[in-house]
């Protein structure tokens, strides 16, 4: 089978999206399928093309995290995608490539899948006193993005919720994205890269706490900052580093309330974090905390819960499935209460901490890569066959 997916966003850029359309790509091509990966281009304001990618040049949009929005029509690679000749068109984003995906559907007679990886409605905060309207359009610009493709794919239970909330009337298929765990086993690690970052990260030897992601004020990750003030103010604290390992438009508001809490020798911002060193972060950490509530699935959980860190989280219907309180991870109900259950976690036992790493490690078994195959591959055979 031949796949081409087309997505704003691919490694190196760093987002779930681009992840999961790795991820796609890879485990297709390890099935022995084609693939030919339709993106944008951050390198140059050429259309690039190399073997198995084609990239398109688009705007930086800087306040989304480097985001790049392309146009929704390329005449040269539209040549090269009809000589390609597709079976099957994926779209992972909505606006640009996306959109160019859907005219190479029509324009080539192929089926179109498409995976809502974003919860739009979770970001209607950006647009001020019209947030009203902007939900409004929300819900029936998500409606109608279900309704136009051949078959459509939501990555959690609640993301597929929401939709019929919006009030697609359509079959929905739930395909959580599959991972490749092996790359964040300390096992599977450079040895002398792993001490490089342990001695530039962790200097003191102090337990390590982590915050992995995109930062901006949808993620909440000034709940982790006000969190862990107070449990260094706490008489059964221990010797503690907060790594937010990321960047994004709350960074400066973060450093800020970072400084006003008296976090300085505390804290460190690293920015954004190439994707191959992503697993050493990940294994360094003691603790991956998350105050966030707007993921459709939560890649970086799995991942943190993959590379053997316990993880603490706030509660989220998405990841009820996923985390269960106090056997694979931990939850808690409001962002108030992180000081208290960090204490919990650092005061357990190393025999109760590694029963919960365990536990861990099996529950991320449904999210593997194979698992992830099989459950796609349905997918694409049923929507090829509506064009048979």
């Amino acid at each position: 089978m031949r796949i081409a997916y087309f997505s704003d966003t691919f490694p190196p850029e760093i987002n779930g999206v681009s992840v999961s359309v790795q991820h796609h790509a890879k485990v297709m091509k390890d099935h022995g399928h084609e693939v030919l990966v339709i993106t944008t281009n951050p390198f140059s304001n050429i259309i690039d093309e190399k073997e198995g990618m084609i990239r398109i040049p688009g705007i930086e949009l800087k306040k989304l995290y480097g985001y790049r929005m392309s146009s929704f029509f390329s005449a040269k690679a539209y040549t090269l995608i009809k000589k390609w000749q597709p079976d099957l068109i994926h779209i992972h984003t909505d606006a640009g490539i996306g959109i160019f995906g859907k005219i190479m559907s029509v324009a080539l007679n192929r089926p179109l899948v498409l995976t809502y990886h974003t919860m739009y409605e979770d970001y209607t905060h950006y647009a001020g006193i019209f947030r009203g309207l902007v939900n409004r359009v929300v819900k029936t610009f998500s409606k109608s993005l279900a309704e136009q493709c051949t078959e459509f794919i939501a990555p959690s239970a609640k993301t597929k919720d929401k939709i019929r909330s919006y009030g697609a009337d359509r079959y929905i298929n739930i395909v959580p994205t599959g991972i490749d765990f092996s790359r964040f086993k300390k096992a599977n690690l450079s040895i002398e890269k792993y001490q490089e970052f342990e001695q530039k990260i962790n200097p003191k030897h102090e337990k390590i706490f982590l915050s992995l992601g995109r930062l901006a004020k949808e993620k909440s990750v000034d709940h982790l900052l006000r969190g862990f003030a107070e449990y260094l103010k706490r008489p059964d604290h221990i010797a503690a580093r907060l790594i937010i390992a990321g960047d994004g438009p709350e960074r400066h508001h973060l450093e800020t309330l970072a400084q006003s809490l008296h976090l300085d020798n505390h804290i460190h911002f690293v920015g954004a974090v190439p994707i191959q060193d992503v697993p050493y972060y990940y294994n360094l950490a003691d603790l991956f905390l998350s105050a966030s509530v707007t993921e459709t699935q939560g890649l970086t959980f799995m991942e943190a819960m993959a590379s053997s860190t316990v993880v603490l989280c706030r509660f989220d219907e998405n990841l009820a499935s996923l985390i269960s309180d106090r056997k694979t991870g931990f939850f808690v109900d409001r962002p108030e209460e992180f000081a208290k259950a960090i204490a919990t976690v650092m005061q357990l036992e190393p025999a109760a901490l590694q029963k919960i790493i365990d536990q861990a490690h099996k529950a991320v078994d449904y999210y593997s890569l194979e698992t992830f195959y099989e459950n796609l591959i349905k997918v694409y055979i049923r929507a090829l066959r509506q064009y048979w």
